[in-house]
């Protein structure tokens, strides 16, 4: 629910009393935002102004729906949103896929600090899948102590009863990072960045161990939603304006294996689809090992599933991905791909590859630029080895040397870029749909939107426009991307 039409005093129930916290969720976090909003309210008459809340989002778009429900949370509780860091409230929602990713998160923490010196009253928080990992919190403890609260990707939905146990204490640091949950809680308000497009977490978790992998260590085990739920939540949806939905999981293709009445990801599609209102289904990431055939004929037959799909390969080398635990073979991908492209001959591809796996060598390597050559993606996400502590791969013998490593990115980018701005033209002088999403960037007299194979599309434009599926004429492919022309309803151009 979007916070606007969160009716917090509604949702708390009239029995209960001050002193009676509720045990049984979602009913408990309503005592606790009501608390809080009491607390934040006293705080901004002391300051004479209203209380600032940012969020900064690391990480996947699992993170980021993560956020819009804890930024819901806070406006709730009477904070006024800003995208100043030097905010009353400053929450980083992190990633640790990466290295890299801890790094520039302890990095900004230096910034928060020296902010905090100047604005002792400012609250400083941090969640997400790095707070899951002991060792960080520890360091964070010791070495970052002018943090407020730490908890993790297991009960972001306790925000409000994380942040009033802070408030009451006025100083100290709340830690709470709980090691798994069987529990999901989402009848909570959210603010999303979209009024017409939202992101719907359909399962939680990971089952499938990657060796490189740090997702189900932090993440925990897969947990699915009730179709039920996920249905009412996109009708709700619908019903606020959204025309497009983006259904969330580590794994979408094992959707519904852990319920008590199995129903597969492709049936829930077909539930999905049924919502009136709804005129886009996307939804992300599809490992290949079991992406089935029904739900292949299900993109097929639809009439809203995006031609997109995002089907991570990490390697083209059936030797290399048994040791990353993938659970299928070069042959197979490549069979699937075929399959995929005969069933829907428009369909996008994009992928994810990792150069640089322990034990990796050049014919490895080729045979990943093999894989590439012949799927053709719109796009690849290229990631050199990232050793991530407490994951098997991070035990393996044979790490590759960094300089053979960097050689081996940069030939592969190259041949994806290439190959990339070759496929990304083929829709040029036709007309499609496009998602109008945004005024552009730099240049306000342009509209910037998305066709349904995710392809960006910039034309001439009424911000009025924003938000609706409109027919535009693709008149030039600039790299990755078209400049168009909106189009009347005969399919040609607006002069």
């Amino acid at each position: 629910m979007n916070y606007k039409e969160w009716n917090l005093e509604a949702a708390v129930q009239p029995s209960v009393q001050p002193e009676t916290i509720p045990e049984t969720e979602p009913e408990r976090q309503c005592y606790f935002m009501a608390k809080a909003k009491k607390l934040v309210a006293m705080q901004s008459a002391r300051a004479g102004r209203p209380l600032t809340c940012c969020i900064r989002t690391f990480g996947c778009q699992m993170n980021a729906r993560d956020s819009e429900k804890l930024l819901g949370i806070l406006e709730a509780a009477g904070y006024v949103p800003t995208e100043d860091e030097d905010a009353d409230f400053t929450l980083y929602n992190t990633c640790t896929v990466r290295e890299n990713a801890n790094l520039k998160v302890y990095g900004r923490l230096g910034h928060l600090g020296s902010l905090k010196k100047k604005h002792p009253g400012m609250v400083i928080a941090l969640c997400g899948c790095m707070m899951q990992e002991p060792q960080v919190v520890e360091k964070i403890r010791k070495s970052y102590r002018f943090v407020d609260l730490i908890f993790g990707t297991h009960n972001i939905y306790k925000l409000a009863e994380l942040l009033t146990e802070r408030l009451e204490r006025e100083s100290g640091m709340v830690v709470d990072v709980w090691e798994g949950t069987d529990q999901i809680v989402e009848e909570l308000p959210t603010d999303r960045k979209f009024s017409f497009k939202s992101g719907v977490n359909i399962m939680f978790g990971c089952d499938n161990f990657c060796s490189y992998c740090i997702v189900p260590y932090v993440r925990g085990r897969e947990r699915s939603r009730s179709p039920e739920d996920i249905v009412a939540e996109v009708r709700r949806l619908a019903a606020d304006g959204v025309v497009e939905v983006m259904l969330l999981g580590q794994n979408v293709n094992s959707y519904g294996k852990n319920l008590k009445e199995t129903i597969t990801f492709a049936q829930l599609l077909q539930q999905v689809e049924q919502v009136e209102g709804i005129e886009r289904i996307r939804f992300m990431t599809s490992h290949p090992k079991d992406l089935s055939d029904e739900l292949i004929q299900v993109m097929k037959d639809s009439k809203k599933i995006c031609h997109h799909l995002h089907l991570p390969l990490q390697s083209g080398s059936s030797r290399i991905l048994k040791l990353m635990n993938r659970r299928y073979t070069k042959e197979q991908y490549l069979k699937l791909v075929d399959k995929l492209k005969t069933a829907i001959p428009d369909i996008a591809l994009t992928t994810d590859i990792i150069v640089g796996f322990p034990g990796e060598t050049e014919e490895d390597f080729l045979e990943t630029m093999d894989v590439v050559e012949k799927v053709r993606y719109d796009s690849a996400f290229t990631f050199i080895y990232s050793k991530r502590t407490g994951t098997p791969a991070a035990k393996m013998e044979n790490q590759v040397p960094e300089d053979i490593v960097k050689d081996r990115f940069d030939r592969l980018l190259a041949q994806v870029q290439r190959i990339s701005s070759e496929v990304s033209g083929r829709d040029v002088h036709t007309v499609q749909k496009v998602l109008a999403e945004e005024v552009n960037s730099h240049d306000s007299r342009l509209l910037t939107g998305r066709l349904d194979n995710n392809t960006v599309v910039h034309f001439p434009g009424d911000p009025s426009l924003i938000g609706k599926i409109v027919d535009v004429y693709l008149d030039e492919i600039k790299g990755f991307y078209y400049m168009g022309t909106l189009a009347d309803v005969q399919g040609g151009k607006i002069q």
